[in-house]
């Protein structure tokens, strides 16, 4: 689907798909009508995602959404929904938790390798230079770099850990001279508690560059990503006490397209009728936990949540 019909049949012939398979926004219901059409791929900026979602349940069609998964818990409510009333899956784009490298962290975290954990910390920025990029705009972004760049810090620690955070606690930053940040945040800093004891400090932004890690600190070592949410070039680290005998080795994983293990799980989904290992409750969960930052922000307070007391409480069976 695409609004621009150059581009749309331009992308057709690459892949060989048929020019009537073309769609816009405005006929874009008619997917009803095509058998060849199973799961539609929502792409579009965040505030476009729940409208496209639910037009997509409405018409039958399974659907991957990226995240963030909107720009409100409420319009997060309605996209679960719509696809529970049309009998369709819904699962959100974390790719990070499809990924081998990052699925091998979590396993050191779950088996404690290195003890139990004790802190966690995540950044990630990257310079937007243009001020009419979209991200930059409250009316398609909905929550400027927290919710772009911040969601991956506050995803991957849940998936790590497996728990919920108790209280957040954060601070927005926005320069009154840079035309940039008319609208959006240029960064945030959070912290979370989570029901272990284990403390996070996090941090995203649209003005510094090039981080974008996380670390993991246990009793008797440390470990973790850097860069561990680039599309490319990911890197494990593992940092033992002095002395610590019984060190995991760092296995030799191949760099893959990680797109194509998110798109892999959901077709299995798809074909054998199964729950996505991140349906839409993981990305209205950590909407939930964006809002309270931004809450904790505006009151300068500590904003609480409920836990639940299972692990991966929002997450669907795991992937084969």
């Amino acid at each position: 689907m695409s609004g621009h019909p150059e581009k749309g049949q331009a992308l057709a012939r690459e892949h060989n798909v048929k020019p009537e398979n073309v769609y816009n926004y405005q006929n874009f219901d008619r997917i009803r009508e095509n058998r060849d059409v199973q799961v539609v791929y929502v792409v579009l900026p965040n505030s476009l995602h729940g409208e496209y979602t639910i037009r997509a349940a409405q018409a039958g069609k399974h659907v991957l959404c990226e995240k963030p998964m909107e720009v409100s818990s409420t319009k997060c409510q309605q996209m679960i929904d719509a696809c529970t009333k049309a009998n369709v899956k819904l699962m959100i784009g974390y790719r990070i938790q499809y990924e081998p490298m990052n699925r091998f962290m979590r396993r050191l975290v779950r088996e404690r390798a290195f003890g139990a954990i004790k802190f966690v910390e995540s950044v990630n920025g990257f310079v937007l230079s243009d001020p009419n990029q979209w991200h930059l705009k409250r009316s398609l972004s909905g929550s400027g770099s927290l919710g772009d760049l911040g969601v991956y810090c506050i995803n991957t620690l849940r998936f790590l850990l497996g728990e919920e955070p108790t209280e957040i606690f954060g601070q927005t930053i926005r320069p009154p001279a840079d035309p940039r940040f008319r609208e959006v945040d240029e960064s945030v800093i959070w912290q979370m508690k989570f029901p272990s004891g284990v403390a996070a400090n996090c941090a995203c932004s649209f003005n510094f560059y090039g981080l974008k890690n996380y670390r993991v600190c246990a009793e008797r070592g440390n470990f973790g990503m850097e860069p561990g949410f680039s599309y490319t070039g990911l890197k494990m680290q593992i940092n033992p006490a002095e002395g610590e005998a019984g060190r995991p080795d760092i296995p030799v994983i191949e760099e893959r397209n990680q797109f194509a293990h998110e798109i892999d799980h959901m077709a299995d989904c798809v074909l054998n009728n199964r729950k996505p290992y991140t349906p839409g409750e993981e990305g209205l969960q950590d909407q939930r936990i964006i809002e309270a930052i931004f809450e904790s922000a505006a009151n300068g307070r500590v904003v609480k949540m409920e836990s639940p007391s299972q692990l991966d409480a929002f997450r669907g069976p795991p992937p084969t």
